[in-house]
């Protein structure tokens, strides 16, 4: 079966859930040119999450993906949270943050069986995770509603993972992705590999489609993951830029300048690892650092400093997500990139 066929498609483009850049508008313009939109709902509450799902189902028809995190939280510890803000001390000292108004917060939250409820009401025709997949009674809800399961791997391994517990299709997530890593079996950093290296292994690994992602950004390079074997192709950054996305004015201008050819896996705004543009923070604290609190727990304490840099025009503070090639970024409506993208396949 092809992956059209499967998630009721008409392109194998499908444009990757971005937290925190999109909402509504960029899904449905996808779904509507015949490729798959997605909504990334890690950090929307329950009540922001019905109203965009709505607001969807309100302007389109076809098929959309709804993408969620699925990660254990974990337990804070007061005394990693206090080394982090010392940490971070000299930056709040410049921005003349009061370090005792910070609250403490949990960022992004899980898959839930709150969250089932609400999809419950819109059962859409897709349903993606990210780090692994929830618990056998979660995935057994989304499941019964008809929805197609996917989820993202890193490696071999983890694409076998989910094929035994039952995805319908697998994200090949190279290492040339932007936005937090895919990573859920091991938290070792040097078994990631890019996409034209991940994706015929795991294609040869498993019985399943495979959907490549990672550095993809133009038309040649769908042919090319095609040509590798690929059922289809995840594809997010370079939707960043189209007016459609929601994306700030200060990763925007970051985007378009020489500095997005620069990116690296950071831990510093979450806590687990994510390829943004190089900034000041990365650079003065090293992308990977041992201080930063378990994701989804950095957030809290870097909010501050992203709100008083971005407010000067700044994004040295800031998650400026990205991939390894951010070529492909144009400010075209996204229902013409897609087209765009899918014009060899």
């Amino acid at each position: 079966m092809t992956l059209q066929r499967l998630l009721g498609i008409e392109l194998p483009i499908i444009q990757a859930p971005m937290a925190g850049v999109q909402g509504n508008a960029l899904t449905v313009a996808v779904s509507n040119a015949g490729g798959l939109g997605s909504l990334g709902c890690a950090t929307l509450s329950l009540d922001a999450m019905r109203n965009e799902l709505a607001a969807i189902q309100a302007q389109t028809s076809k098929s959309f993906n709804v993408n969620f995190f699925c990660h254990a939280p974990p337990t804070p510890s007061a005394a990693r949270e206090a080394a982090w803000r010392a940490t971070l001390a000299p930056y709040y000292k410049e921005y003349g943050i009061d370090v005792d108004t910070i609250p403490v917060g949990p960022g992004r939250a899980p898959f839930s069986s709150e969250a089932a409820d609400v999809l419950n009401e819109f059962k859409p025709a897709v349903v993606s995770f990210h780090f692994g997949l929830p618990s056998a009674e979660l995935l057994a809800r989304v499941r019964a509603w008809g929805s197609k399961i996917l989820s993202s791997a890193t490696t071999v391994e983890e694409a076998r993972w989910l094929e035994a517990h039952g995805v319908d299709a697998i994200i090949a997530q190279g290492l040339e992705a932007g936005g937090h890593r895919g990573i859920f079996l091991s938290d070792d950093l040097t078994s990631q590999v890019g996409t034209l290296a991940l994706l015929p292994q795991i294609v040869r690994a498993v019985k399943l489609p495979v959907i490549a992602a990672g550095g993809i950004a133009d038309t040649k390079g769908v042919a090319a993951a095609m040509a590798l074997g690929a059922a289809g192709v995840q594809i997010g950054t370079a939707y960043m830029l189209c007016p459609e996305a929601t994306t700030s004015a200060v990763h925007r201008a970051a985007l378009k300048s020489v500095a997005a050819r620069h990116t690296a896996l950071t831990n510093l705004f979450t806590g687990r690892p994510a390829r943004g543009i190089v900034n000041r923070m990365m650079k003065e604290l090293g992308p990977i650092s041992t201080a930063a609190p378990a994701f989804p727990l950095a957030t809290a304490a870097i909010a501050p400093l992203r709100a008083k840099a971005e407010s000067r025009g700044s994004g040295d503070f800031s998650p400026l997500w990205s991939g390894q090639n951010a070529s492909g970024c144009k400010e075209i409506p996204a229902a013409e990139l897609t087209r765009a993208l899918a014009a060899d396949s």
